[in-house]
């Protein structure tokens, strides 16, 4: 099991290097000097770093030195590509991003004198980053085992319409409406839109096909008729095409359900306990553990959640930055920088808190 946990650490590396290059390319784009791209945090393990006209790979304390391939000033720019001893998270350090920065009003490479559009484009380019990546993680995920569905084999809740309409546990909706359904999510989206509209079923139930009227309840404009999905999970292979369109679709499901989560999460409506680093690695590496598919599906999802989270206006956080962005482009005056500096520190401290929190739950060291 080591193994997969390596796996797992690859795997949010990964997603990690993905969201900084986006802010690395997209304040390149516009002109700003970007100084370091560290994957993770602490010592050095090695480094590449531009000398002397080449790139050069150096070990920590430069014990070992050797010339890489020639370093373009105006192409490459001055940045430091490294690799540090704790390997979570990951950062891009732009010159003249720290808001107390001291800064020559005429460095034309310097976060605080490029365009508001081009600081913008900057911070919003991480999450943008992860996103897309989203999905050519599921088009990946799609290619190699397919499109995941589940039969309509149904357990009935009592006191609903499917149990008014004497359906049974293990009965099988084969048709509604004269419309053939193979899988649960058709046949959910069929009942959904259909509230207070009585439909025409046909069930099968011991080899032989049965038919049914039920009248979906109207719960808050969606249909629903009190049935429980209990049929096995298949796959069916999928063309280019459809996996295509399935990748680009689904990040906007999966960020609308961390939303909805989140928000029922901090209103009481649901129980549930925040995961940190140790989690996050468990459930990657049960997933790549359960094939390649499965690896890469919740890869997808893990990175359209590291994009939407990212995008919180929350202090240090990118969401949190553009807050301030904003704030400039609505009042065309910048913030006060020692404020925006301080409030972003407390969102580190607080953000670290919170990590260490989870994380002390996932080793078992919280309170019971």
């Amino acid at each position: 099991m080591v193994g997969w946990y390596f796996v797992g650490i690859l795997g949010l590396a990964l997603l990690m290097v993905v969201h900084e290059a986006g802010h690395y390319f997209a304040a390149r784009a516009y002109g700003m000097r970007v100084l370091k791209f560290s994957i993770g945090f602490g010592p050095t393990f090695f480094k590449v770093v531009p000398k002397d006209g080449y790139f050069w790979f150096t070990t920590a304390a430069d014990k070992i030195r050797v010339r890489l391939w020639r370093h373009d000033p105006v192409k490459h720019g001055p940045t430091v590509f490294q690799v540090a001893m704790i390997p979570f998270l990951a950062y891009v350090q732009i010159a003249g991003m720290n808001p107390l920065e001291d800064i020559d009003p005429e460095d034309k490479g310097s976060y605080a004198n490029a365009s508001l559009f081009g600081r913008i484009a900057a911070i919003f380019a991480g999450p943008l980053a992860n996103y897309l990546f989203a999905s050519v993680l599921f088009f990946a995920s799609l290619m190699v085992g397919g499109k995941a569905y589940r039969l309509t084999d149904i357990g009935v809740v009592a006191g609903m319409p499917a149990a008014a309409a004497n359906l049974k546990d293990g009965d099988r909706i084969v048709e509604i409406d004269g419309t053939p359904v193979h899988d649960w999510e058709k046949m959910a989206e069929i009942i959904s839109r259909s509230p207070g509209r009585p439909l025409d079923l046909v069930v099968e139930r011991a080899g032989e096909r049965i038919q049914a009227k039920v009248t979906p309840a109207n719960e808050n404009g969606t249909g629903k008729i009190g049935v429980m999905a209990i049929g096995a999970v298949q796959s069916a292979p999928v063309t280019a095409k459809e996996a295509a369109v399935l990748a680009v679709t689904k990040p906007p499901k999966v960020v609308q359900s961390l939303v909805v989560g989140l928000g029922q999460y901090l209103t009481g409506k649901v129980e549930g306990e925040l995961g940190g680093p140790k989690r996050m690695i468990e459930e990657t590496a049960h997933a790549a553990k359960r094939g390649w598919a499965d690896g890469l599906e919740f890869l997808g999802l893990l990175s359209a959640y590291l994009g939407a989270f990212n995008l919180i206006p929350f202090p240090a956080l990118d969401g949190g930055r553009l807050m301030f962005l904003f704030y400039e482009a609505a009042t065309r005056r910048r913030p006060n920088a020692r404020i925006e500096a301080h409030i972003h520190l407390v969102g580190v401290v607080m953000l670290l808190g919170l990590m260490l929190y989870v994380t002390a739950n996932d080793f078992g060291l919280g309170s019971k």
